[in-house]
């Protein structure tokens, strides 16, 4: 199973009861920086090998100030910081775009979008979902 096929899963998990999906496109890296999914999946979030740094030097030092005074870059937007649940879980914001769920495995970080319409919640539990299984894969 290629790294691309767990952004399929991801976005699958996000579907709702009534039918609607919340999460549109999602990722996953390693902690180092390294892009694991690629671009070339219709449903990738596409980060530049900079964004996907920047971010995991954060999860890596369990440190997000950065985000918090310079937001989170991803496919050239910037979010706005809204909250860290924890060393391993962050949320951020783009009005009119959308929101993003970034959590860190031992190895990894997933991160997915999700649609603007829609609050992160049912997205945060399909992110959680892939966290855990990768942790459970010991990654």
């Amino acid at each position: 199973m290629s790294w691309d096929s767990y952004i399929g899963n991801i976005i699958a998990r996000s579907k709702d009861e009534f039918g609607n999906w919340y999460t549109d496109k999602a990722c996953i890296i390693g902690i180092d920086g390294s892009l694991w999914t690629t671009a070339g999946h219709a449903n990738a979030i596409r980060l530049t090998s900079k964004e996907a740094a920047n971010i995991a030097k954060c999860f890596k030092a369990k440190e997000f100030s950065q985000f918090i005074s310079c937001g989170i870059v991803a496919e050239g937007r910037k979010y706005i910081f809204i909250k860290e649940i924890d060393e391993t879980t962050v949320f951020a914001r783009l009005k009119n775009y959308g929101a993003l769920t970034l959590q860190c495995s031992k190895t990894g970080i997933v991160i997915a979008h999700t649609v603007e319409e829609f609050r992160p919640h049912i997205t945060m539990k399909a992110v959680y979902a892939t966290v855990k299984y990768l942790e459970a894969s010991n990654m």
